[in-house]
């Protein structure tokens, strides 16, 4: 008891040093569960309803935010299918798209028009269609009496036969992930576009800024980005390189402000992190867990307040 009060002490005098330094209110939520953090957000200043952000019967924010190639994120900027991500992210399809004689990484690149839009095979850009909680499926496949192989076994094939189920006669993609330690399990249902052509960058010398640390730092003043443009069947769907393919029309895209922004603004990310740490509650969180008697402490499978 002595020991666990000590521990207590400790944690709550790091978290009072540390909340006097930090005004950022960290944390990662699903979209689906912004219902947990949204007060507290707008309190901060958010002007967005949740539905504005994620919905699944109309055009929300969402629909603006792609996975850009294997893990980036992307963001829609026009109605004509425009794409902007970080010029790393756009590097592999750069390089591509280069020769000896043109080495648009040296000397960047911008297409005056469509047509000289450059091909990037093997890019795609994927939009998620919604996400749904499949945790009771799951569980309802699964044994006390199975051994950990076996309930792997169990768990992988549930889950491919509740994506195959959505993806069966679509244009949709789907995966079954396991969330906080595999206590819950989401359907993720996504659109893959295959058609993306290279629009434009800066040259690498001045494009291909910074690392993790700064993709998280607000504001920056660099030039870490790149342009491309989404392709679509003319039936509106996903579809191979085509000439015939017509400029991607998305649900929603991000409106460009040329304001900038001021001192107190809120700001929030949004986005697919292919690695990150940034998904724990922050000490400013913590701090005010404490205050209020909320955060919990477990012992010998009992839960108790502070």
């Amino acid at each position: 008891m002595i020991m666990r009060r000590k521990i207590l002490l400790l944690l709550f005098a790091f978290i009072m040093l540390m909340g006097r330094s930090l005004y950022a209110d960290e944390g990662m939520w699903l979209l689906t569960m912004l219902n947990k953090t949204y007060a507290d957000m707008k309190k901060q200043g958010l002007k967005l309803t949740a539905e504005d952000i994620y919905s699944i019967n109309k055009a929300s924010l969402k629909d603006a935010i792609v996975i850009f190639g294997r893990g980036c994120t992307g963001e829609m900027v026009s109605s004509q299918g425009l794409v902007l991500t970080n010029h790393h992210c756009g590097y592999e399809a750069i390089q591509a798209a280069s020769s000896v004689e043109h080495d648009y990484l040296e000397t960047g690149y911008w297409a005056k028009n469509r047509d000289e839009e450059l091909t990037a095979p093997g890019l795609t850009v994927t939009f998620l269609v919604g996400i749904e909680d499949v945790t009771a499926k799951i569980n309802a496949q699964l044994l006390i009496t199975m051994s950990e192989v076996e309930r792997l076994d169990a768990i992988q094939k549930a889950s491919q036969q509740i994506a195959d189920e959505v993806t069966k006669n679509s244009v949709y993609t789907a995966t079954v992930r396991p969330f906080f330690g595999g206590n819950n399990y989401y359907l993720l249902k996504y659109e893959v576009f295959k058609d993306v052509r290279f629009v434009g960058a800066p040259p690498s010398s001045i494009g291909n800024y910074g690392g993790e640390t700064d993709n998280w730092m607000w504001p920056r003043h660099t030039c870490d980005f790149s342009v491309f443009r989404v392709y679509m069947g003319k039936d509106g769907n996903p579809a191979e390189y085509s000439k015939d393919n017509i400029p991607y029309v998305p649900k929603h895209f991000l409106p460009i402000s040329l304001k900038g922004v001021k001192e107190g603004d809120f700001t929030m990310i949004m986005g697919y992190p292919g690695r990150t740490s940034r998904y724990m509650t922050s000490p400013t969180r913590l701090m005010k867990l404490l205050k209020s008697g909320t955060l919990t402490w477990l012992k010998s499978g009992r839960s108790n307040k502070i």
